[in-house]
């Protein structure tokens, strides 16, 4: 009897057995084959892939994580903004504005000081459904002092599947 061959990072072949709650459906009728370029042009693009945690290296789930947006200020949810700003007001001029009904002045922080940081969970089910699950935060710039309040959470706004795959196949190379 032969032993199992080890599962390559870049190269998972056991699907999920459903898809989970939380993620976007990118294409249907998909193929490992598929799956595997995403995972491979993302190494060559320079992308942290890692197992999801509490996974085995064999299923088809992996984080793509480090690449970044600069000048992402127009993908904040204002919305959300607004209703944590109602909980605790955080005394800042950019802040104070967007309660006053003026996005603009956040929008040119986050533009001049943040960067948006894409991270995806990409996975490949059983029903051969190639699925995702976004992962964007506003991060201040590397080196950077961080001009608004640390306690304001600046939540990326939801987006559509098609915005979702640009996204991923420009942090993937493709």
């Amino acid at each position: 009897m032969t032993a199992p061959r080890p599962v390559s990072l870049l190269r998972p072949t056991e699907p999920l057995a459903s898809k989970p709650a939380g993620y976007l459906g990118l294409a249907t009728y998909s193929s490992l084959s598929r799956y595997w370029t995403y995972l491979n042009g993302a190494a060559r693009s320079g992308r942290e892939i890692s197992v999801v945690r509490g996974e085995s290296q064999a299923i088809c789930r992996r984080r793509i994580a480090g690449h970044t947006l600069e000048g992402a200020g127009l993908l904040l949810d204002q919305a959300k903004v607004l209703i944590a700003l109602e909980d605790g007001l955080s005394p800042h001029p950019a802040l104070l504005a967007l309660l006053g009904g003026d996005g603009t002045p956040l929008r040119e922080t986050l533009n001049a000081a943040y960067l948006l940081r894409l991270n995806f969970v990409l996975a490949f089910t059983r029903q051969r459904d190639l699925i995702v699950r976004p992962e964007f935060k506003f991060m201040p710039k590397v080196g950077e002092a961080a001009p608004l309040p640390l306690d304001v959470t600046l939540p990326a706004r939801r987006m559509g599947r098609d915005e979702v795959r640009f996204l991923l196949e420009r942090a993937c190379g493709l």
